[in-house]
């Protein structure tokens, strides 16, 4: 059954993996192609610059009239305005068909005329799905207004004990760490505006705890306490497995970018933040020993209750520019269920939104 879970749990993570490179690759190259059409608005003008400097010049050379200099720049202005035009449609089409598709397909014709279809997760003949149920007509979206991001996040980890300063815990600063991965969709709230999202989604969090000193974490009935360990430790660790489901009304601006068939928003490069909460279940805890005895290493695993509060919930917030932001997130359950002396875990790190 563990062997079983974990293989689960190892293709998901594999599936989330796999789907963020292709979103991924998708977005650069539509980020490419936006470049693009900035640049042939660029290149055009110039050309049109150069043109009527040119004409210029032969006018004052009194090589044509003023009317055929005047006819001329009237000319070269609507072909360079025809050109920016007609290029600007080719890459907006380009854009579409990546919208649309979600991917680059490679579509060949064997000998018989059946056309294949190839594209990262599905197989197409004659642009019928082998693995899904295709649609009579697939249309392209002028407005999507949910999205979906693939999430990770990693930093420090540690706890605040009630009455004490964070100073005065009983775990290492820079040793303690955590972990935490998942999916979110992003949903724009108001229809001509985006500036303000719910994020949403569910996530796998590892929450690290390592005892200063010599010491080790014990059960004694329903309280959970550090104790001296008799050996010498070369490592004492508590982790804590959380699956929890996050909740956020994100803030920002976005770039927006229309063409005739599409509307879409862009947070490349734009500052935002979230404020919201999150909750879940503990869906396991372990600590790990490393020491010697009699001068042999010994490494101890222990997957127990610990008496680990089972409901997790808590405060989260994140601010930054594009993919990369500042993560906070504090758990309103104690670690330790009736504990003498509540404890609750706090995380301070970096997040990516990919």
């Amino acid at each position: 059954m563990k062997k079983t879970t974990h293989y689960i749990f190892l293709l998901l993570a594999a599936f989330c993996m796999q789907n963020m490179v292709a979103q991924e690759e998708i977005k650069t190259k539509i980020d490419v192609l936006l470049k693009e059409k900035e640049q042939i608005k660029v290149y055009e003008k110039e050309a049109l610059k150069i043109e009527i400097e040119a004409i210029a010049k032969r006018l004052d050379k009194n090589e044509i009239t003023s009317l055929d200099a005047q006819n001329l720049k009237k000319e070269a202005a609507k072909k360079r305005a025809l050109n920016i035009e007609n290029r600007i449609a080719i890459i907006d089409n380009k854009i579409s068909l990546l919208e649309r598709n979600g991917t680059d397909k490679l579509a060949t014709l064997d000998s018989l005329g059946t056309k294949m279809g190839v594209d990262i997760f599905d197989i197409k003949i004659n642009d019928k799905s082998l693995f899904y149920v295709s649609k009579d007509k697939e249309e392209v979206k002028y407005d999507i207004r949910t999205k979906s991001d693939f999430v990770w996040a990693v930093g420090l980890n540690n706890a605040i004990v009630d009455g004490q300063s964070l100073d005065d815990s009983p775990y290492k600063i820079g040793g303690s760490r955590f972990f935490e991965m998942g999916v979110t969709w992003r949903t724009r709230l108001f229809k001509n505006s985006n500036a303000v999202r719910l994020h949403y989604g569910f996530s796998f969090q590892f929450n690290g705890l390592k005892p200063e000193g010599n010491q080790y974490f014990v059960e004694n009935d329903d309280q959970t306490e550090l104790q001296e360990f008799e050996y010498d430790l070369d490592k004492s660790k508590l982790r804590m497995d959380n699956l929890v489901f996050p909740v956020h009304f994100e803030f920002g601006s976005s770039n927006k970018v229309e063409t005739e068939n599409t509307m879409r928003y862009y947070l490349d490069k734009k500052f935002r933040f979230g404020i919201g909460a999150y909750g879940g279940f503990n869906i396991g805890t372990r600590q790990k020993l490393k020491y010697k005895e009699n001068g042999k290493k010994v490494k101890d695993k222990f997957k127990r209750d610990y008496n680990t509060s089972d409901l997790i919930y808590g405060l989260s917030a994140y601010a930054g520019v594009g993919e990369t932001l500042l993560y906070i997130k504090y758990d309103l359950n104690p670690i330790f269920k009736d504990a003498l002396v509540e404890q609750h875990n706090i995380s301070l790190g970096l997040r990516f939104d990919l």
